[in-house]
Order: structure tokens, then C-alpha cells, then sequence
């Protein structure tokens, strides 16, 4: 009985995650065309969103952290490989994504593909210094080091040893700050993919957090910090770079063109600035 109620927390919050991720993009779509402020008053109704969703797992933060480390969860092999396959997805495997789409779209002559590629990969990387830093400040400590007490936080304490770095989840801000820039990105191309990319990007960022909570890595907190972290920037990247066309950035990296060579030598490389 306990388990089915287990299963299905986590199934309502893939789904919320999800369907959430497809709405807040949606919302944000019109602004970009009008040329809106970079900070407008959604922004502060998504974050105190957020705020109110991590403090409400805050208390649940044991339960869900002492239900994943039992033995018949820990010793289940397709729940063991899928976390591992989710931690590398949420990590290298999303920058890899995003380089690897950059690059294609330049050697394609797909500017779509580029621009996708690179802002994704500026969304990451913001993301995750924002990240790196509350990480650092709040000093909150792993479920592995203490799992009875998820309170445990002193200021700058990361500073000192990584099992002091449990708030935000990395992990969750980068599979989320991918996941928000594609689906943006995307939706601007097909408005219909909103209810198609979406919900699998955002419900894809979800399962990157589970398997950190499975883990023992971080609480179901620090989790929904992190997809905080990642979903608002990596929007806020993408609200910024279209209606800024020409900024420094876009000129610089999306005028890089790669030529293959006829012979079948190395590509040749073209700057623009």
C-alpha cells in the first residue's frame, strides 16, 4: 500500500512537471514578438510558484529520501540503470546536445538548428553558474550525509566540501534549462509543439531529478529549486536573445560558418564578426 502511494506521488509530479514546463513556455511566447521587458510581472507570479512548490516538498523531503534508499528500490536493476542513464542526460549529455546541434546546424546551413543549439547551450551555462553560486551561499548538506535532518544548511559552507553543495540540484537546473530553451525555441518555429516537445522535454528534466533523488544525492527540494533555476533563465535567455536580434553574442557565434572540404579533408572554419 505504501508503495502504490509512492509510485503515485512521483507519477503526479512527472506529470504536474510536465504539463507545467508546457505552459509556463506557452506564456512566455507572446513577449518575445511584442519586445516586452526582459522582467515582467509573470515572472514574479513563476517564481513565487516555484518558491511555494519547494517549500511544500520541503516537508516531504525525508519521506521521499528514505522511501528511494529502501533496499527493494535500491536493489531493483532497472531502477539503478535508468538513474544512471537520467544523471548523464542531465549533465553531459544535454551540453553534448547542444554543441552537437549548434554544430549541425552549421555545417547544414540550418540556422534554426544553430540558434537552437547555441541557446540552449548559453541557457546551461548561465543556469548553472547561478547555480554553482546558491550552492555555495546556502551550504545545504546531501541526504547521504545526514538523511535524518534536510534542515541542514550554513551560509558558504559549500565553499568548503561538495557534500555541503545539495541546494539546488544541479543536475535538475541543467536537464531543465535545456529543456525550457528547446521547448521555447521550438514553439516559436511550430506553435502546435508546445503540447508534443514540452511535455517530453520537461518530463524528461523531471526523471533527471528523480535519479538524483534515487541517488542520494539531493532532496526532492533541492530538485524543484533546481528546475526553478534552469526553466526561468534558460526563458529568459531565449525572451532576450530574439528580441535583441544582432547582440553581440548571436552575431558572433551564429556568423561562424563550417565549410566541408571537397577533398575530404579537415572543414574550414569562417568567422563573421
Amino acid at each position: 500500500m505504501r508503495r502504490k502511494r509512492f509510485v503515485r506521488h512521483l507519477v503526479a509530479g512527472c506529470a504536474a512537471a510536465a504539463i507545467a514546463g508546457s505552459a509556463v513556455s506557452a506564456q512566455v511566447s507572446d513577449t518575445i514578438y511584442r519586445k516586452t521587458p526582459l522582467i515582467t510581472s509573470k515572472d514574479f507570479v513563476l517564481v513565487t510558484g516555484f518558491g511555494v512548490a519547494t517549500a511544500a516538498a520541503a516537508p516531504l523531503d525525508r519521506y521521499f529520501a528514505r522511501r528511494l534508499q529502501d533496499s527493494a528500490m535500491q536493489s531493483n536493476r532497472w531502477l539503478h540503470g535508468a538513474a544512471t542513464g537520467f544523471r548523464i542526460l542531465g549533465s553531459q549529455g544535454s551540453l553534448a546536445a547542444g554543441a552537437g546541434l549548434y554544430l549541425v546546424g552549421k555545417v547544414s546551413k540550418k540556422n534554426r538548428t544553430a540558434d537552437l543549439g547555441l541557446h540552449s547551450l548559453e541557457g546551461m551555462i548561465a543556469a548553472d553558474l547561478v547555480s554553482t553560486g546558491m550552492k555555495v551561499i546556502f551550504g545545504r548538506a546531501r541526504p547521504f550525509a545526514d538523511i535524518s535532518n534536510n534542515h541542514d544548511f550554513q551560509l558558504f559552507r559549500g565553499l568548503k566540501d561538495d557534500k555541503y553543495r545539495s541546494f539546488p540540484s544541479g543536475h535538475a537546473t541543467n536537464a531543465f534549462a535545456f529543456a525550457s530553451t528547446v521547448s521555447q525555441e521550438t514553439e516559436m518555429w511550430w506553435p502546435r509543439s508546445r503540447w508534443y516537445i514540452g511535455p517530453v522535454m520537461y518530463g524528461g528534466a523531471t526523471l533527471v531529478g528523480l535519479s538524483r533523488m534515487y541517488n542520494n544525492q539531493h532532496w526532492a527540494s533541492d530538485v524543484i529549486g533546481g528546475a526553478a533555476v534552469g526553466t526561468i533563465i534558460g526563458l529568459k535567455v531565449v525572451k532576450f536573445q530574439h528580441s535583441h536580434p544582432g547582440n553581440r553574442v548571436d552575431r558572433a557565434l551564429l556568423s561562424v560558418n563550417i565549410f566541408p572540404s571537397a577533398a575530404g579533408g579537415r572543414p574550414h572554419i569562417s568567422l563573421g564578426f
